[in-house]
């Protein structure tokens, strides 16, 4: 999602709600993923499942971005950027080195984790892999058995093993899930249990529309979808 207000409002509106943070670590996972530390006083935020925080990105545009990893007790939390063009969010995310400061907001949204369901799948691509790492915690913890299914440019491939991510299926970014007939014949579909899953998919809106639409006609009934990005269009 991108929004756009005044340079003047954005100043204000950073001096109520947002919380001053400093870089402490970079490092690029792939040409494509950068990963940024930041230290903060984190105390007071709200962390959940799928809410997300808002930065800063030039005078009047702000974007949103998942928490992948946070301690409140140290004070850190991080964020994996995909720098996938030219544009703002990218070209902020690319310049930030050790030691800038910014402002970055408490974690808000809709909550996407079903505790009590035991099957649990997410799907996503490189725009939602801070949103697999704050995942991956909790379906350990809580003993779910889960997949991940990782819809990745060939460059970043390798990420999900960078990140630690475990039980995790990728698939190359080849339309291949904008084909109903394709995706109905994935393995999850041959297993009854695999039908009363949690589902939550999120990133390229055409792969999740497509997804949910045969997700629903094999009678899945607890999905969460959030599009973050559709090709040609500058925000959601």
């Amino acid at each position: 999602m991108i929004s756009t207000i005044p340079k003047w409002a954005g100043k204000l509106l950073e001096s109520v709600v947002g919380q001053r943070a400093e870089v402490i670590y970079t490092t690029y996972l792939s040409p494509y993923l950068k990963k940024v530390r930041f230290r903060s006083n984190i105390a007071h935020m709200n962390f959940q499942i799928g809410y997300a925080s808002v930065i800063r990105v030039n005078d009047i545009e702000y974007r949103n971005y998942t928490i992948a990893y946070h301690d409140i007790r140290t004070g850190i939390l991080d964020i994996i950027f995909h720098l996938h063009d030219n544009g703002p969010g990218s070209q902020y995310a690319h310049s930030l080195n050790i030691g800038d400061q910014l402002y970055i907001s408490s974690p808000r949204g809709r909550k996407i984790y079903q505790q009590k369901i035991k099957h649990q799948l997410f799907f996503g691509d490189e725009t939602s892999l801070g949103l697999a790492c704050s995942l991956l915690p909790m379906l350990k913890q809580n003993k779910h058995l889960f997949q991940f299914y990782l819809e990745l440019d060939d460059e970043n491939k390798e990420v999900p093993a960078l990140l630690g991510l475990e039980n995790y299926q990728i698939f190359p970014k080849n339309g291949s899930f904008s084909h109903e007939k394709w995706i109905a014949d994935l393995p999850i579909f041959y297993d009854e249990e695999w039908l009363d899953a949690s589902y939550i998919l999120v990133g390229n809106v055409i792969s999740i529309q497509t997804f949910r639409k045969v997700l629903k006609n094999k009678g899945a009934k607890r999905i969460s979808a959030q599009g973050y990005w559709l090709q040609g269009k500058k925000g959601l």
